[in-house]
């Protein structure tokens, strides 16, 4: 496993984070839970090969992540590194800050988060919720108890807003730590801010490093921009990703042990793009643009569905379909969804709830309509 330097916490961290959003689940009754032993075998694997970076959050999992996570190191939690997340809805307050740390801190059976997350930053949570509500003041004495060891936050806005966050936060003597942002060769929106907060000594970790699937499927995008042999696209996503010298980590949600190994492989290779591949890279961003009308990164941050729409798993279609051709088998997706009585746009109030919680702020109604439209007929 390759390691970089975490900004300046004086933590190493490991090329390839474990992302838990996305444990292997099974359902009970009306009830979802983590496959533990599935997810036992995972992190041992996971960490057995070098990866000291496992972030959760309370909502993944149908809230059982933390739990799932905290039981998988128990053997080993000391040397690895935990980020868990703090959600931020208005009127929280201080105590309500400190009762949800203290509330991960069990389900994690922990005494002390590594890196905890002011979770899904925007301008406005940030300036009101944050700040206005001494949020920062809590985040300071939970680390001055030990409760936390590094403050972090996690990012959903225009990217000017990360100076924003980054700045002012310092200037009221409460210094961020580390970020999480999204970044892909898909999505290279915050690469500027990405090496600002790099340079302000924060640590930098990206989410969505495949662009939620876009970049998983096979092509020969590489060999047609070097001449040289192509690479599985997955892999070419994580060496876009892990060639930025002010990135420290790639997260990568994974669901089974074949996803880690691979994940593995990948950072753990030593060979690096040189300088012109890099730039060659940089220009498959132009040539991938034209399929980005509708960037659904499977963050499932819209479920649940009042009606029951499964809005990721259908936009996962769309992307076989639209961005990699594979239109029959989009459409056979779409068949067995239907058979297992998935529900479509056909069934959709229009209530737009989904929308409100869109990281990516896209127009999902609309979207959903068209995108069931050409894979239903």
């Amino acid at each position: 496993m390759n390691y970089r330097e975490f900004g300046k916490t004086g933590e190493k961290i490991s090329a390839l984070g474990f992302g838990c959003m996305r444990f292997p689940e099974y359902k009970e009754g009306e009830k979802n839970f983590v496959d533990q032993d599935k997810v036992d075998e995972m992190i041992a694997y996971a960490y057995e090969n070098g990866v000291n970076y496992f972030d959760t959050a309370p909502g993944y999992c149908s809230e059982n992540s933390e739990a799932a996570l905290g039981h998988a190191v128990k053997g080993f939690r000391d040397r690895i590194l935990i980020s868990t997340k703090c959600p931020i809805d208005a009127g929280i307050g201080a105590d309500g800050y400190r009762k949800r740390l203290e509330k991960s801190l069990s389900r994690l059976g922990t005494d002390h988060v590594d890196f905890y997350h002011f979770w899904a930053l925007n301008r406005n949570s940030y300036n009101n919720v944050v700040v206005k509500e001494g949020l920062l003041e809590a985040a300071a004495k939970a680390r001055e108890e030990g409760l936390i060891r590094h403050i972090s936050f996690s990012f959903h806005d225009a990217p000017e807003v990360i100076r924003h966050i980054v700045d002012t936060s310092e200037e009221r003597g409460v210094k961020m730590e580390s970020m999480l942002c999204q970044y892909n060769l898909l999505d290279r929106s915050n690469e500027e801010m990405i090496k600002y907060v790099n340079e302000k000594g924060l640590g930098t970790v990206a989410m969505g490093p495949v662009g939620g699937g876009r970049l998983a499927a096979p092509t020969d995008l590489y060999a047609k921009l070097t001449g040289k042999a192509s690479i599985a696209t997955y892999e070419l996503a994580f060496k876009f990703c892990l060639g930025n010298p002010n990135l420290n980590c790639a997260l990568s949600g994974m669901q089974n042990l074949d996803m880690v190994q691979k994940n593995i492989k990948v950072a753990s290779d030593d060979t690096a793009f040189s300088a012109e591949e890099w730039e060659q890279l940089g220009a498959a961003m132009e040539e991938i643009k034209k399929f980005s009308e509708l960037y659904c990164t499977g963050c499932k941050y819209c479920q649940p569905c009042p009606v029951g729409i499964d809005i990721p798993r259908i936009f996962e279609m769309y992307t076989y379909y639209n961005v990699y051709g594979l239109k029959d088998h989009a459409k056979n997706m779409m068949k067995n969804y239907l058979q297992k009585e998935g529900k479509t746009f056909a069934d959709c109030k229009k209530c737009g709830i989904c929308e409100k919680k869109c990281p990516q702020h896209l127009a999902i109604r609309e979207h959903l309509e068209k995108v069931c439209e050409i894979l239903c007929d």
